[in-house]
């Protein structure tokens, strides 16, 4: 079993040392008091016992993860590929090619870490770096054109890109990033125009595909030059993965054939903790309504 924190570790150990201090204090009080005791006693634990679960899906718990280890990283640090999928919302960009493009870099990297980030007028964070590429392939399918009409900025993702580029730096400093644009350069838009200035040596490759009759080719250019990597001008002809890098030298089919899938177990972690806060909340409602209507009794 592996484990891939949403936080940084340190945070995550210091969050659940005052939990359970909190636990433990709401114990000794509960215990100090008349009533029911091995009801109190029951519902405590049953209501600690979601906290730790919740805790243990924040640790982000999964299977698979030694062989996985041993493909994609060494003795110096974790060297897991960061992928990050920057996607044009706007009406002019190919929705469904883009798609179906994505989804095939995702299995095409099955190892790999990726974040989604879309952008028409304003960019969008619609999945933070990370491993589950399970549950990120239902976000994929449900990316829709953005119908808001404002004009469109084919770099509205430079900073929120350089920002995500730094922290998987200080997270992973050993792990290649990758960049995908897909996008049509944001033809005929009058909107003012950025620049992607990722820092020096943060992109170790990738690719700006880009889609449409209509794209604005000049621009598609420059900001593969801005992020140091090929324009790809997609031609559904052919397969979007032969624009797709090595890395570490290693194919990522190779990767994939020799390292068992990883699968997360937080949902069942986050599913038990539901069912007990469910419980819990459910007998605070029936003993809220037993004092109503014993108050209502005494009124009377």
């Amino acid at each position: 079993m592996t484990f891939s924190p949403v936080v940084p570790p340190v945070l995550l150990i210091a969050v659940a040392v005052a939990a359970i201090v909190l636990r433990l204090t709401t114990m000794r009080q509960l215990a100090r008091s008349a009533g029911q005791r091995w009801t109190t006693v029951w519902r405590w634990s049953a209501l600690t016992l979601a906290v730790v679960l919740m805790l243990i899906a924040a640790a982000r718990p999964a299977v698979g993860g030694d062989a996985e280890q041993s493909v994609t990283t060494g003795s110096d640090g974790d060297t897991t590929a960061n992928v990050f999928l920057i996607v044009d919302t706007s009406a002019e960009s190919a929705i469904a090619e883009i798609r179906d493009d994505v989804a095939a870099l995702i299995a095409h990297y099955p190892q790999a870490r990726f974040a989604l980030i879309t952008f028409a007028a304003r960019s969008s964070v619609e999945w933070p770096l990370s491993e589950d590429n399970w549950s990120l392939k239902p976000v994929v399918a449900a990316v829709a054109p953005d119908t808001a009409g404002a004009e469109v900025n084919a770099a509205a993702a430079a900073n929120v890109l350089r920002y995500q580029l730094i922290a998987a730096g200080q997270r992973s400093p050993d792990a290649p990033n990758l960049v995908f644009y897909f996008g049509s350069g944001a033809p005929g838009s009058q909107a003012p125009q950025g620049e992607f200035d990722p820092v020096p040596g943060s992109v170790d490759g990738g690719a700006v595909f880009g889609y449409g009759a209509t794209r604005d080719t000049s621009r598609l250019r420059a900001i593969a030059d801005q992020l140091g990597v090929p324009f790809v001008a997609r031609d559904t002809a052919q397969a979007v993965t032969e624009a797709a890098p090595d890395v570490d030298g290693v194919s990522a089919a190779q990767a994939g054939a020799t390292a068992s899938d990883r699968t997360d177990l937080y949902w069942f972690f986050t599913m038990v903790a539901a069912v007990l806060l469910l419980f819990e909340i459910y007998l605070t409602l029936r003993e809220f309504r037993t004092s109503r209507a014993a108050r209502r009794d005494e009124v009377v």
